[in-house]
């Protein structure tokens, strides 16, 4: 038998909220009187749940940083058998990145094409770079995901670090022990280190991107001089309220360890978690409601203004990951080249596009592409986009209908093999600065 047990008030039938907030502490529960009071452990939980601890951090990490969170649940999470290797999701890589050298190209792709065959979240992701190493937990894995058929049956999670997903095309639903919600393209979710759960198709098909954070768990970067508002706003993140799933059915539970992947059988659910209290869950945000910083003068800032998210490093300023966006925005500045400058940087980059157009790119930059801009070399606007730019007449104007959105790491981003070898790579992608003409010198 399966019962669903959604997120809904038994009283008013209506559907429970999101708790607004990040990194709140959250209690909430799917069955009244589920959630002990009081105590985290008690010697008998009600109803006869089990009590466990799932801990994002280390036990002593400062108060500040500590991220963990209680479950009760109808069977314990280590009620299975041993793990065996899992022979799907070919395409899937982790770090260190040794496949082939990195490279200082820069590497431009177009989106991925649908699967040919029927392809779920987990072995619809191919693994496009990444950096750093796993058993060092620093660096990042950067992939896509690309499927036609929900998640049957089927639960995933990654011990080696929190998913960060960006929808591309097509709505999802993301089915966690802790909460369930949709995710909608211009919306992104985090699902934390361990937390199990399943994707499901809301259409026909669903493509994004998916960011595996190894380092320290995104948080939202200090403001600074801003003040204390800007940017992405605490109160706009939302995580989902308990909900369980009573099914003694077949399951298969699948696991990202050390780089590799296991399986191991159930006989229920692994979603019976009935009630939970802390601050490690799942998360989602709107990027549409990020509070844009820019320039009312001249020139324009760099882009970590448009930071959503950020993974910090041991070095302070300089990130093992941040989450930047290009939304929607006003341009006004006097006597300024508007588009993303020419530049260098010792951070790497890799770029996506969500919906509509990138201003520093006039063409080949498509939605669910990608692109690659490594430590020391030298980007920017294309040859259309800059002859444009300095011919402007400079009236304030609005970009409109575009959200791109950029990983930036501290370390080199290193692609696989399949990502130089595949043929949606742009072989011809340095020719958009082929075309500058000299600067004459009088």
């Amino acid at each position: 038998m399966t019962l669903l047990h959604p997120p809904f008030d038994a009283a008013t039938g209506n559907a429970r909220p999101m708790h607004s907030g990040f990194g709140n502490h959250v209690a909430t529960e799917a069955v009244p009187g589920a959630l002990p009071v009081g105590r985290n452990s008690p010697q008998k939980v009600p109803y006869g749940l089990y009590a466990e601890q799932l801990s994002g951090t280390a036990f002593t990490a400062p108060r500040t940083h500590n991220l963990r969170s209680w479950l009760y649940r109808m069977r314990p999470a280590a009620m299975h058998p041993s793990f065996t290797p899992y022979d799907g999701a070919v395409l899937l890589r982790s770090a260190p990145f040794v496949e082939v050298p990195p490279s200082p190209n820069r590497l431009r792709w177009d989106p991925l094409p649908q699967p040919e065959t029927a392809c779920d979240f987990v072995d619809g992701l191919v693994t496009y770079a990444g950096n750093g190493d796993v058993a060092r937990s620093e660096g990042i894995g950067i992939h896509l995901y690309h499927a036609n058929r929900s998640m049957e049956r089927r639960a995933f999670f990654s011990a080696d670090g929190e998913l960060l997903i960006v929808p591309e095309a097509g709505t999802i639903e993301l089915l966690s022990e802790m909460g369930r919600f949709t995710v909608e393209p211009q919306q992104v979710a985090v699902v934390p280190r361990g937390v199990r759960f399943r994707v499901l198709l809301c259409g026909d098909m669903a493509r994004g991107y998916v960011c595996e954070n190894y380092g320290a768990p995104f948080r939202l970067p200090d403001l600074g001089p801003i003040g204390a508002n800007g940017l992405a706003n605490p109160r706009d993140f939302e995580t989902p309220s308990a909900w369980f799933e009573d099914d003694d059915f077949p399951w298969l539970l699948i696991q990202k360890f050390q780089g590799g992947l296991w399986q191991t059988s159930l006989s229920h659910s692994p979603f019976d978690v009935v009630a939970w209290h802390g601050n490690l869950a799942p998360y989602r945000y709107d990027l549409r409601r990020f509070n844009t910083i820019n320039t009312v003068s001249f020139d324009h800032p760099d882009p970590s203004i448009f930071t959503v998210l950020t993974s910090p490093s041991d070095t302070p300023g300089t990130a093992n990951c941040d989450f930047v966006i290009f939304p929607p925005r006003w341009m006004v500045g006097e006597d300024t080249f508007r588009p993303p400058w020419f530049h260098r940087n010792v951070m790497s980059e890799f770029m996506g596009l969500i919906h509509g157009v990138y201003d520093a790119k006039a063409g080949g930059f498509q939605p669910g592409g990608a692109s690659l801009h490594n430590c020391m070399n030298g980007h920017g606007p294309d040859q259309d986009t800059y002859a444009a730019a300095i011919k402007a007449d400079l009236a304030p104007v609005k970009i409109k209908d575009t959200m791109a959105f950029m990983f930036e790491s501290r370390h080199v981003i290193r692609p696989t093999r399949w990502a130089v070898e595949t043929p949606v790579m742009q072989m011809d992608y340095d020719a958009v600065w082929s075309g500058f003409n000299k600067a004459e010198i009088v």
